[in-house]
């Protein structure tokens, strides 16, 4: 968060010279001298102590302090050319270096000379190599009395890439620090004092230029310390903005009154209490600004149509944006079915998305500018900008995770007066997280599920016991047999080919290609105890009207299996789907396997979830698996995940505005700080901020909406 603190300070280019700051551009995304000399080193090394070898993970640029121990410069075979190698040593291991047809480099690289050596880590006969990796050796001769300081002088070591190497930016950082006017300090000396804190022109220049450890320890300290209190204050300003606006004024009435009197079961204890939150929000005269969280089938649309009649008791519209064309529809379907025909026709219930017929849009269009249409449910086709409201009052965001900043903010700003604003999700956030990056947002959460809802049992199926997974596909023969039906969910839609918005998922081993609909679908109509079974394809290639068919089909029980990518992920609710097989599971994220598994166990049959995966014991991707199959508890899992794989990953890149901002921070490592920098920001911003700091919490902001 501590982005566009340096605000006064101008381009790379105009102190490092145009091909190392185009370097810088292209491979980091660096132009501005802030941005660079924010760009803090991961680690720290040493002249005097080699890099243990053991644990360089394969396919990942590395920066190791290694000693020559030997080079044999030889001609290939079956090929013109000679390759010089190079064995290094940690004084443990060993790995080597090939350059191919660069014989001069044994005048340099010889026996005895020490140096830091940088490029993508391969392996070769079993060897950890290096393949004509960039270098910069150490002096060989040192003056005796300077010898041990020469030694001990921590060398930062940069996030680089294969070809902008470490030493390269540390250069361009000593260049801008060399020329960059005074930093002015953002927060109280007073409050640094207390926390026994160095100020943050000295830490900046600490982390790039320690002489000894203790100051880049320092500079770490005071850097976290800063950036934590930044985050906070961001949150708790936006907080304070949302506050003294003005928002219409909602207060349930007859229509709510009358639907809940309809309602064929009784809302959870969970429900009444998010409504009620929800109720005193728009109430309040202020705009709401929540985030209502639940588990897959807590229950979440009946909350958000609650408020929707209770805005349009005054005549207002909501908007729900979904972020695919399948999910739209089943909430349109599903809202129809639960307001009924008489209160559905009441409100003008519409459903708007880009594959729509252009009459049925236009007449969608027509209805929201003259008010007709008090509530419609829609895909980005919201956003477009001949689409306008009569009284956009309650805007709701389904799945906000899929969603920019700016995009959320362009349904908004159809609003003439600052509307209500609901966003749901149906992946719970850790509490960490809630705190940290959503702390402008009140939660709601809703951890019950509907009464009547089945358990679901899941089990994980090592892809090598060919006994087991036969198995799978006739338990899945025999729940059709039954009378249920079954989802089959693959990585790809063919080979090469992912799913639009598929979670990238970082695999130890991706030696094999994962499953695709097409090739499983027609493997399984040649599987003989499926080869009876009503079978169809879903995904997202398909034509809009493709899906429609398939997916009505499939919830009117025509169609038994349906082998889909994760399209069906969430929204999709068919109560007579009882099992669900998940094929290379290891490729898919746990939030998202969570989703995915919800989809069954929504009727009377108890639900089945198997998970086929080739991920090794010991493994992340097996972890994931085992956290899955011990609990069905969303928020378990959440604090599982972000565990496993860090507040990064679990943001993911479509979190907009949130992963790139964390610089040194890490969620769970860091809460107690987070925690604590909380109230320091609210006093300061009850205080009154400085000029200076007002103006980064706005530049702060616009970068919040530029990243997405």
């Amino acid at each position: 968060m501590i982005v566009n603190v340096l605000t006064e300070l101008g381009l790379i280019k105009d102190v490092v010279g145009e091909k190392t700051a185009k370097a810088l551009s292209k491979q980091l995304g660096l132009e501005a001298m802030r941005e660079l000399l924010l760009h803090f080193p991961r680690r720290y090394s040493k002249r005097g102590e080699l890099t243990s070898f053991n644990s360089l993970p394969v396919s990942e640029v590395v920066t190791v302090v290694g000693e020559v121990q030997s080079t044999n410069n030889r001609r290939m075979r079956g090929r013109k050319g000679s390759i010089f190698e190079v064995t290094l040593s940690d004084g443990d291991g060993l790995l080597t270096l090939a350059f191919f047809n660069q014989a001069w480099r044994q005048n340099e690289l010889h026996a005895g000379v020490k140096g830091l050596f940088s490029g993508k880590i391969g392996s070769f006969s079993g060897v950890l190599q290096l393949t004509h990796p960039d270098y910069e050796l150490f002096d060989s001769e040192i003056d005796p009395d300077k010898a041990q300081a020469w030694a001990d002088l921590p060398i930062p070591i940069y996030p680089a890439t294969s070809s902008l190497s470490t030493w390269r930016i540390q250069k361009a950082v000593k260049q801008v620090l060399a020329v960059a006017p005074a930093i002015e300090e953002l927060l109280p000396e007073q409050l640094l004092q207390t926390h026994g804190l160095v100020g943050l022109s000295q830490a900046i220049h600490w982390i790039h230029e320690p002489a000894v450890d203790s100051q880049w320890q320092e500079a770490r300290e005071s850097l976290k310390f800063h950036e934590a209190t930044l985050l906070q204050l961001g949150l708790a300003s936006r907080r304070a903005a949302a506050s003294k606006e003005q928002a219409n004024v909602y207060v349930a009435g007859a229509l709510l009154a009358n639907f809940d009197a309809a309602l064929p079961f009784q809302l959870t204890d969970g429900q009444i209490a998010a409504g009620n939150e929800i109720a005193a929000d728009l109430a309040s005269g202020h705009p709401m600004n929540r985030m209502l969280q639940g588990e897959v089938g807590s229950g979440k649309t009946i909350v958000a149509v609650r408020a929707v009649l209770s805005a349009a008791e005054k005549g207002s519209q909501s908007a729900l944006l979904a972020p695919t064309e399948v999910l739209a529809s089943q909430h349109y379907r599903s809202i129809l079915e639960a307001l009924g025909p008489g209160l559905a026709k009441e409100l003008g219930l519409r459903l708007l998305t880009g594959s729509q017929p252009t009459a049925e849009r236009k007449k969608t269009m027509l209805d929201l500018a003259s008010g007709n249409c008090r509530m419609v449910v829609g895909t980005h086709a919201l956003i477009s900008e001949n689409v306008s409201f009569f009284d956009l009052g309650l805007v709701i965001i389904d799945e906000q995770h899929r969603f920019g900043v700016s995009q959320r903010e362009a349904l908004r700003s159809k609003a003439s007066k600052s509307p209500h604003t609901l966003v749901m999700t149906a992946t719970p956030i850790p509490r960490t997280l809630a705190v940290t990056v959503f702390g402008d947002l009140d939660v709601s959460s809703l951890r019950e599920l509907p009464k009547g809802r089945q358990p679901i049992s899941t089990h994980s199926v090592p892809v090598a016991q060919k006994d087991l997974v036969a198995r799978v596909w006739q338990r899945v023969a025999e729940e059709v047999q039954a009378g249920r039906q079954a989802f089959v969910v693959c990585p790809r839609i063919e080979q090469g080919v992912a799913e639009e918005g598929q979670e990238q998922i970082e695999l130890e081993s991706q030696e094999l290609e994962p499953a695709s609909v097409k090739a499983v679908f027609d493997a399984l109509t040649e599987n003989p105890v499926l080869k009876d079974v009503c079978k169809a394809l879903l995904h997202g290639k398909l034509p809009a009207i493709e899906k429609e068919r398939v997916m009505a089909e499939f919830e009117a029980g025509e169609i038994d299996l349906l082998v889909a990518t994760t399209v069906i992920e969430v929204g999709v609710n068919v109560p007579n789907a009882s099992t669900m097989v998940v094929l290379d599971a290891d490729h898919f994220g746990l939030s998202q396997l969570h989703q995915l598994r919800g989809r069954v166990g929504r009727g009377e049959h108890a639900g089945l979830c198997l998970l086929v995966s080739a991920a090794e014991p010991g493994t992340i991707a097996a972890s994931r698996l085992e956290a899955l199959c011990s609990t069905t508890d969303g928020f378990a899992l959440s604090e599982s995940d972000l565990d496993l794989r860090g507040e990064g990953d679990v943001l993911g890149s479509q979190q907009s505005g949130i992963r790139s901002s964390l610089r040194l921070l890490r969620v769970v490592r860091d809460a107690e700080l987070i925690q604590q920098a909380r109230p320091l920001a609210q006093s300061l911003l009850s205080d009154g901020l400085s000029q200076n700091l007002q103006k980064v919490l706005e530049i702060q902001d616009a970068d919040r909406l530029a990243r997405s």
